[in-house]
């Protein structure tokens, strides 16, 4: 008798059948065992795709080297939401660092990442088939943390190139009024992710008061709050008023400042009462390692060490940023200035064969398979026109980099 079929749940055969994840990751991890070597691989692979910042990562190491005699209290259960003096730490280091004002331990929630953070807070501010406001270029990873599990609809709001990719009310307006579902809330990236774009008070609270204006909540997500190398100080939306609205909420995260996304250490800000006990609830299986919840406690109270690092990333990310757009230029590769994170937008519709999304793909994967290298596809950020691609450059040595944008640039001089 033959033995009957294997049973799987729908949503787990949906997993397999249309994966999220986009075809740049899947190409990123089939090569990067591979990677560009000066001597063992110089023909080795590129990724330029992927948003961390590993050149400081030496130096992490070093400052929590510092902290290792653990006690034994981080092996047991601790609060769900994040232990109390890391809590008690992060407030003090956020609210002189970058928030602008004091922010209360009570009001921060520590969870395993920034992406548990918002799949999290989204599940408790919004229900299956609502819809955010996202603006667009656009973090790519916004669509499986609200869409996958949460069941939300992301709603883009298109900014285009004509306009510098400018965020205006009329847009906002413009994207609520052609949404097929409600929409409940906005989620917006301050620094910008991918232009890499930092906002003044009066754009933020032009926003802000749009939003309270349709009783939307507001997810401010600051990741790379402290990733600022241009003239334009960042201004983080808990300044904006004396208090955070009940609507409003902060997400941080040591993954980019701190070049620290494998510790899975991520922070949401709130005043809301009730959306912190939600969230409590759903905390348990996103609890941050009491390990990586002690060694960051100790360095962000370590005020000389913790200060020094971040004056010397944004040192780094400047000078690696001059050195990278020289190169651009020097290689004719049309770019959109950046004032912040690690990446910038590349601007190569001139090298489109068609003015198409389909073009665009071709693009993509010519530079992939003729240089090795590994752009993220503007397609993937939902840019509204095809031929912009986004180019971190953190990620990788710059000798790497370097390599990388020649590699592109030859590329682009061939016609395919």
């Amino acid at each position: 008798m033959k033995a009957p079929p294997h049973r799987f749940s729908r949503r787990g055969r949906r997993l397999i059948d249309a994966s999220p994840r986009p075809c740049y990751l899947s190409e990123h991890f089939a090569r990067a065992h591979q990677s560009w070597h000066p001597e063992l691989r110089p023909d080795g692979y590129v990724s330029l795709c992927i948003a961390e910042n590993k050149r400081m990562a030496d130096r992490l190491v070093e400052c929590l080297d510092a902290y290792r005699q653990v006690p034994s209290s981080v092996l047991g259960y601790d609060d769900m939401i994040g232990n109390l003096e890391f809590r008690r730490n992060l407030a003090a280091f956020m609210s002189r660092s970058f928030l602008g004002r004091d922010i209360d331990a009570e009001r921060i929630v520590v969870l395993a990442g920034a992406g548990s953070v918002l799949e999290i807070l989204f599940y408790v501010i919004a229900d299956a088939g609502d819809g955010v406001l996202v603006p667009t270029p656009s973090y790519a990873g916004f669509w499986p943390d609200l869409e996958l599990r949460d069941g939300l609809t992301i709603v883009p709001v298109q900014c285009r190139s004509n306009d510098d990719f400018r965020l205006t009310p009329a847009l906002l307006d413009e994207a609520m009024a052609s949404a097929k579902v409600p929409v409940r809330a906005l989620l917006f990236t301050t620094p910008d992710n991918p232009l890499g774009r930092v906002y003044t008070r009066e754009e933020l609270l032009e926003i802000l008061e749009w939003a309270e204006g349709r009783d939307l909540q507001v997810v401010f997500d600051e990741i790379y709050a402290l990733s600022v190398f241009g003239d334009r100080a960042f201004v983080s939306a808990a300044s904006l008023r004396q208090d955070l609205s009940e609507r409003v909420h902060i997400v941080w995260a040591f993954s980019k400042d701190f070049g620290a996304s494998g510790l899975r250490c991520g922070v949401l800000i709130s005043d809301n009462d009730d959306v912190l006990r939600a969230v409590n609830e759903l905390a348990y299986w996103s609890v941050c390692s009491g390990y990586t919840q002690y060694l960051l406690s100790q360095l962000v109270a370590d005020r000389e060490v913790v200060d020094d690092y971040i004056m010397r990333m944004q040192d780094d990310l400047k000078h690696v940023y001059e050195r990278v757009t020289q190169r651009l230029e020097a290689m004719a590769i049309a770019y959109l200035p950046a004032e912040a994170g690690f990446f910038l937008i590349c601007d190569l519709r001139e090298h489109l064969d068609a003015p198409t999304w389909n073009a665009e793909r071709r693009l993509w994967r010519r530079i992939l398979d003729e240089a090795n290298i590994n752009l993220t596809p503007g397609e993937a950020c939902r840019i509204a026109e095809p031929g912009f691609f986004r180019m971190c450059y953190a990620a990788e040595s710059e000798a790497a980099v370097q390599v990388a944008i020649e590699r592109l640039g030859r590329v682009l001089r061939r016609r395919p």
